[in-house]
């Protein structure tokens, strides 16, 4: 009676199962604009309209502007991605250039044995 519920269930229908509130918040860790890191932005962007469409906000972090705040998420290595939502925590190394991994990686696809 206090009004009209969200309705985020359309999100979920069936197609990879693993996007429960239907939003990821992720942050990219980068090192000024090298190659990798411009490929991670790139691959990152290209990753999240095909599979999160409109369900996501990326958050890019230049450690060479502000290196503390790699102490944060534990970045030893960049570019690095970190699912910060929804939990737990996921961190993917590199230029994000393996689709499938990053599927994987992220839970947006489920790991298929066999196929």
């Amino acid at each position: 009676m206090s009004g009209p519920e969200p309705t985020n269930d359309e999100s979920d229908n069936g197609a990879d199962g693993a996007i429960d509130d239907g939003h990821y918040h992720l942050r990219l860790y980068v090192a000024g604009q090298t190659a990798k890191s411009l490929a991670a932005m790139a691959n990152l962007k290209r990753f999240c309209e095909e599979h999160l469409a409109g369900h996501y906000d990326i958050e890019v972090i230049d450690l060479m502007k502000n290196p503390q705040l790699a102490a944060g998420d534990q970045i030893l290595a960049i570019p690095t991605l970190v699912r910060r939502l929804p939990a737990p925590l996921k961190r993917i190394i590199g230029d994000l250039s393996n689709t499938d991994k990053v599927l994987v990686g992220l839970d947006i696809r489920p790991k298929v044995d066999g196929l």
